[in-house]
């Protein structure tokens, strides 16, 4: 830390750094138990030929440095290699009101926090590189992309200290980062996908169009999937929507038929699009996730 420079008080409350720590340790945890054996990733270190420079970033490995550039233009910019151009895995996470849903301990924001932390150090433990995007209706916590393995407190941070509140516009969060990217990499969107479908999937097929590999893991809480509500039970919308108060014996049947349909849609619309769809059922443990993840990795690889 630079002298003079000010302590954040985020960073002092006891709640907010028990609650990164937790996150961590659970990432760290769930990705060190994959790495063994057969389930190492294919992606590993610095190749040797240098390939270009980008601008510095809080959390980038000093080392990487270009110190002759620095001389020249008093600004600090990274040494980029070749298989560090090679890969950069984009983390969009979706932070609206829909994800505070929970009919359990966890929400779903909790679980994709979860996710997306794992993710996040299995990428940087390989030193390949990582960026992160948590987005409602517009962008919330940005993290540029970042090699150094030290930036996934910084990832673990913003994660753990976000509290959604608004609605959903997850079209534009896809359009706007297709937008930015200006080479192919791999595209990870946690979302409940709880929009306009035909809007996502013009979304997806954006950044497909630019040749970057997209994953999405949408994820929903078994009451969605199952709807296992009996009685007389108010629903109460998320998203400032108004509440509803009727019997789900009443509705149980056309709600499964029309929210079967809706997944189904996603699920074929990603596979025109060349994208891969992961159903994520918060009842099931990250372990599974990750798993599956990997295994497709292996497969693609």
């Amino acid at each position: 830390m630079a002298r003079g420079e000010k302590i954040s008080p985020d960073l002092l409350d006891a709640s907010a750094i028990a609650k990164a720590e937790s996150l961590g340790f659970a990432a760290r945890l769930l990705v060190e138990g994959y790495m063994a054996g057969e389930h190492r990733s294919p992606y590993h270190g610095f190749a040797i030929e240098f390939a270009q420079h980008r601008e510095y970033s809080h959390g980038d490995d000093t080392r990487h440095l270009d110190w002759k550039v620095l001389g020249r233009t008093d600004r600090y910019y990274i040494k980029q290699y070749e298989q560090e151009t090679n890969f950069v895995a984009h983390l969009l996470v979706d932070g609206s009101a829909s994800m505070l849903y929970g009919s359990g301990k966890l929400t779903k924001f909790d679980y994709a926090r979860v996710m997306a932390a794992c993710f996040a150090y299995l990428v940087l433990h390989q030193r390949d590189a990582v960026s992160l995007e948590i987005f409602d209706r517009e962008t919330r916590e940005q993290i540029p992309r970042t090699n150094s393995l030290a930036s996934v407190h910084n990832v673990i941070h913003r994660l753990s200290d976000f509290e959604p509140s608004e609605g959903s516009d997850i079209a534009t969060a896809l359009h706007n980062l297709a937008l930015r990217l200006r080479r192919r990499g791999l595209v990870i969107v946690i979302s409940d996908l709880m929009d306009n479908e035909q809007a996502v999937l013009d979304g997806i097929r954006h950044i497909r169009f630019g040749g970057s590999e997209v994953i999405v893991f949408q994820t929903l809480d078994p009451h969605e999937i199952e709807f296992p509500f009996r009685g007389v039970v108010e629903f109460e919308g998320l998203e400032r929507e108004p509440r509803i108060t009727t019997r789900p014996d009443e509705i149980r049947k056309s709600y499964l038929e029309e929210f079967g349909a809706f997944r189904r849609r996603i699920v074929e619309g990603c596979e025109r699009n060349g994208c891969h769809h992961v159903l994520v059922n918060t009842a099931h443990p990250w372990e599974e996730i990750l798993g599956t993840y990997l295994a497709f990795r292996q497969r693609v690889g």
